[in-house]
């Protein structure tokens, strides 16, 4: 039985101790439960814990879950999104993470006015250059913000990556320290309509050093939930 309190306290332990580490507060970490995969249950556990901020990764798993649990939560898009599911979850979001071209952009624009709403994203950078990663490159992501930074229904938070997996989390170092600079270098540029105050990066194995090197979001699943189960209904 996966203990979802207990797993929490844990989690918390860390964040708190690697702003120590780092120097800084605590609340300037949100903690992201990624509950992709799991029951509402589960989710309803996290709750009674406290937690209001959830990551799913497919658009049919947050309209699902959205209809289900009727409480004000915090909804992260942070998986891949298509252009034709926009729709269903411009509205439902408090932020889509996952932002990595000048047409997903315009297709959330559009949406975003249909239903009179402004839409919150992130950047995602493929920080790292992974081949089997979603992101724009560091170079190319100055260029894209310029172009979304037009849009009247897009407002831009901040950058996300999704780091490679390592066993050891020093190796992912570099990645969310170079991250944490094109943070840096973005904001000094001023760019209308641009905030660069959001740093989504970091996960189960390697939060801790994400927080060290200027994650403003961590996005843990494995850490809170257990292993995924691809087989699980809503």
């Amino acid at each position: 039985m996966i203990l979802v309190r207990e797993n929490l306290i844990e989690v918390e332990k860390r964040i708190q101790e690697a702003c120590k580490r780092a120097g800084r507060n605590r609340d300037e970490v949100t903690l992201i439960s990624v509950s992709k995969t799991k029951p509402v249950e589960m989710i309803l556990e996290a709750m009674e814990c406290g937690m209001r901020d959830f990551g799913e990764n497919k658009v049919q798993e947050i309209v699902d879950k959205y209809e289900i649990i009727k409480k004000e939560l915090n909804w992260h898009m942070i998986g891949h999104l298509q252009r034709n599911k926009v729709k269903y979850i411009v509205d439902k979001v408090c932020l889509i993470h996952s932002v990595d071209s000048i047409r997903l952009a315009l297709q959330i624009d559009e949406e975003a006015k249909k239903k009179n709403v402004i839409c919150p994203i992130l950047i995602e950078v493929n920080i790292a250059g992974e081949d089997s990663k979603y992101g724009v490159t560091s170079g190319e992501a100055v260029t894209l913000i310029e172009q979304i930074s037009r849009l009247e229904n897009v407002s831009i938070k901040g950058l996300m990556t999704i780091a490679p997996f390592v066993e050891n989390a020093e190796e992912n170092r570099i990645h969310f320290r170079n991250l944490r600079n094109l943070q840096v270098d973005i904001k000094s540029k001023n760019i209308d309509n641009v905030n660069m105050d959001i740093l989504s990066m970091g996960m189960t194995g390697d939060f801790d050093v994400a927080i060290e090197e200027g994650a403003t979001m961590v996005r843990v699943g494995t850490g809170i939930f257990g292993e995924r189960n691809y087989n699980i209904g809503v």
